[in-house]
């Protein structure tokens, strides 16, 4: 009994494991890709309008500050802020970095008790405040 093999019927399969492992990974190094950002969806929130609406502002504040509760973008904040401030916001969209620099300074500026708290939650060796206090003064 003599087995007949031919190369075509051995390396067919081959390439069809190849082409869908290959498939296969450059979908979970989409998906990683994916991951490696925060969500974008409440990147249109006005941020202005909260900075200057003291109720608006408040509700952010005791939200984040574990003293109220949080809206639902208000626990996405929340969640990814120690991430965000430890990784100076590598994860996060040009427009949120443009976002959190104005908050930042804004809350630097005009609510600096509110800042020394946050700061004790989120940052409390204070890394994020002088990387964000050279990188002000070297856009000066």
């Amino acid at each position: 009994m003599s087995i007949h093999l031919s190369l075509r019927s051995i390396t067919e399969p081959c390439r069809m494991k190849v082409l869908l492992l290959t498939c296969l990974f450059v979908l979970l190094a989409a998906g990683i890709a994916w991951a490696e950002t925060y969500t974008t969806k409440y990147d249109n929130i006005d941020i202005d309008e909260i900075l200057n609406n003291q109720r608006l502002y408040k509700k952010y504040f005791d939200c984040l500050s574990n003293k109220g509760k949080c809206t639902p973008d208000g626990k996405e904040l929340k969640a990814i802020l120690p991430d965000a401030l430890a990784t100076d916001c590598q994860k996060c969209s040009e427009k949120q970095k443009a976002g959190a620099d104005k908050v930042i300074g804004f809350v630097l500026e005009k609510k600096p008790t509110d800042y020394d708290l946050l700061e004790k939650l989120y940052d409390p060796s204070g890394n994020y405040k002088k990387k964000f206090l050279a990188k002000k003064e070297s856009k000066a």
